[in-house]
């Protein structure tokens, strides 16, 4: 297998870094928009690249360049580990160079201009499975919110459907973690980005009997008692891949997404968004020369934050992602949480990435192998829901990082 990595920031690193502990792809290509962001990762793999592994530059907005570079180094695969706005040219280049195509986030959704909370406008994905048919036509696999939630967190809900219940009332994903970063007072684990857009939008529901349906941003709180240490965090519903991905698959009367994000962060984030400083819509401000610049406000509240990946050496604590089953099995209630949970001292020492972009990498890796050995080998426009989820869970487990389940009540 040749893979075409796009992105070398913190997930696309730690990417690397797992990759380059097996043996089941030919060739690994890194390219960003800034091409010395990609000789790091490479470099910093030093032997243990095995000359596999080579950086480009390549801007992810430009569908005809990266087409013409996965045709040019023969890649079976893109592998996206951009943030979402770029989804939808990388997802189309693969396609017309008749690549397969994996990412960790879907296209992006636009709320209802009527109804925001209320009604679903554009949801996450439709933009991609509107492709289905082309994609099938094709004979290529487009594996999207490959990541770990979406993605290991989908396996968990298809694995459930087939091994753990013979009914299943409602699906819910639970993300919590315990991390702390010394010497800062705000600090997000991930993309502030992408963490801006998926908790500001509003969430959505699914139920059987009414479809896919909004509220608004942080409702329903509950608390959830996490494993391994990290205890109950309150969470509220968030905006996320897997609602709009396991019901095309897995039968449930009810899915959701939570997030344990904590009253500070909530706060905070309540605050970019009253000050407008959550807007894509680029604004003008003058330079330090006077000269005009056009500049988005969430990318200025990014340029501010410090980049996650260089977090680990101060952060402690571990995440867990997971996902909570309620139905019933043999005509009996079963309540099962299905959990991974890194640590990030684990993590850093292991791999030098800290725990939440380590955990978002090594799942991603596991389907790339899965599709090079020809265990997944369908095609389409594809959750991870829609394939056999032992295998993954098995990998993963090979992979040195085992997942638990818990039997809840």
């Amino acid at each position: 297998m040749r893979v075409l990595l796009v992105g070398a920031g913190g997930v696309g690193t730690a990417i690397t870094r797992i990759a380059a502990r097996r043996d089941f792809f030919d060739r690994f290509v890194v390219a960003d928009y800034d091409l010395a962001r990609a000789e790091a990762a490479v470099a910093a793999l030093g032997e243990a690249g095995g000359g596999r592994f080579d950086a480009r530059r390549i801007d992810a907005s430009d569908q005809a360049a990266v087409a013409a570079l996965l045709t040019e180094e023969r890649c079976d695969v893109l592998l996206n580990a951009t943030d979402p706005r770029f989804v939808m040219p990388l997802f189309e280049a693969a396609l017309a160079a008749d690549s397969h195509y994996v990412d960790m986030a879907m296209s992006l959704s636009r709320p209802h201009p009527g109804r925001p909370y209320a009604e679903c406008g554009v949801k996450l994905g439709d933009e991609q499975f509107a492709r289905a048919q082309a994609w099938e036509k094709s004979g290529r696999l487009a594996l999207v919110g490959m990541g770990v939630e979406p993605g290991l967190s989908d396996v968990f809900a298809r694995y459930a459907a087939d091994e753990l219940f013979d009914g299943i009332e409602e699906i819910g994903i639970r993300d919590g973690a315990n991390l702390t970063v010394e010497g800062h007072e705000f600090a997000p684990s991930f993309n502030i980005w992408t963490t801006i857009e998926e908790c500001l939008n509003p969430p959505v529901v699914y139920e059987r009997d009414r479809g896919w349906f909004t509220t608004e941003p942080f409702s329903e709180p509950e608390v959830f008692d996490f494993p391994e240490g990290i205890g109950p965090v309150e969470c509220v519903n968030v905006e996320h891949e897997e609602v709009l991905l396991v019901p095309r698959w897995v039968d449930a009367r009810r899915v959701t997404f939570k997030y344990g994000l904590g009253e500070d962060f909530i706060g905070k984030l309540k605050t970019l968004h009253a000050l407008g400083l959550d807007s894509t819509e680029p604004v003008t401000v003058r330079g330090a020369d006077g000269t005009p610049v056009r500049v988005s406000p969430r990318d200025v509240v990014a340029a501010c934050l410090p980049d996650p990946a260089t977090l680990g050496d101060r952060m402690s604590g571990k995440t867990c992602a997971g996902t909570w089953v309620k139905g019933t099995k043999n005509g009996r209630p079963r309540e099962v949480y299905l959990y991974h949970v890194v640590d990030n001292q684990w993590s850093m020492r292991e791999y030098g990435s800290q725990a939440v972009v380590w955990q978002t990498a090594v799942n991603p890796v596991v389907a790339l192998e899965l599709m090079a050995r020809g265990v997944w080998a369908e095609s389409g426009v594809l959750g991870p829901e829609a394939l056999p989820p032992r295998p993954f869970l098995d990998l993963l487990t090979a992979y040195g990082s085992p997942w638990g389940v818990r039997e809840q009540g």
